[in-house]
């Protein structure tokens, strides 16, 4: 159930935004299969999940995406192509959703989780964090990020956070205008190429004493 903290560490050294990937190289089907539990697994706030995540291979709509990717050969080159996606708002129905998969799962009856579901409603829906829900949304995207980085890490597949993309095209060629996600942050995964300097380039993080402070 635990790795070894050299085996982590070793793993997050190695790891980098890649930059060019190897157009001719595809995650095997049980390595993804792995990283796709990864993301289902991630924890959100209050367990509600507000996400969605798009895998995309096929090479003619990441041909369409990657013009409003500031041209990124990452969207074309990656094996996987993984589109992260937001909650545009959080409703009644969505708190319901969780009350009853967790009854469900925990042989509960709903009734006895009706604090709870008022709890998160007082906070996502009727109090002032309604008012900045899409920053919310977007922030427990951005766990499922990290979890999917780190992941990939460990297997030994690479991985490219970007945001330098237009979520209003990317929504448009998705077809997600009018639907309850919006894209939020997007993520190549593949092999690094051979060619990629940044590969080989020293990883520059601020000393311990200058980013961890114990008290």
């Amino acid at each position: 159930m635990t790795t070894s903290p050299g085996t982590l560490l070793e793993a997050l050294r190695w790891r980098y935004a890649t930059k060019a990937f190897d157009a001719g190289r595809t995650i095997p089907d049980d390595l993804w299969q792995t990283l796709e539990d990864t993301l289902v697994l991630t924890p959100s706030s209050y367990g509600l999940q507000p996400w969605r995540f798009l895998v995309i291979r096929d090479a003619a709509l990441k041909a369409e995406l990657r013009p409003h990717s500031w041209n990124q050969s990452q969207i074309t080159d990656a094996s996987h192509l993984v589109v992260l996606l937001a909650r545009r708002r959080i409703e009644s129905r969505d708190l319901d959703r969780l009350i009853d998969a967790t009854a469900g799962r925990r042989g509960l009856d709903p009734a006895t989780l009706a604090g709870y579901k008022q709890m998160m409603a007082k906070d996502l829906i009727d109090g002032p964090r309604s008012a900045s829900i899409d920053r919310w949304a977007s922030n427990q995207v951005y766990i499922a990020l990290g979890n999917l980085m780190t992941a990939a890490a460990l297997l030994g597949i690479d991985t490219c956070p970007i945001e330098g993309f237009s979520p209003p095209n990317y929504d448009r060629i998705l077809g997600l205008e009018d639907s309850d996600y919006r894209s939020c942050v997007v993520c190549p995964c593949g092999y690094r190429s051979a060619d990629d300097r940044y590969a080989s380039l020293a990883k520059v993080r601020y000393d311990h004493a200058e980013l961890i402070e114990r008290r």
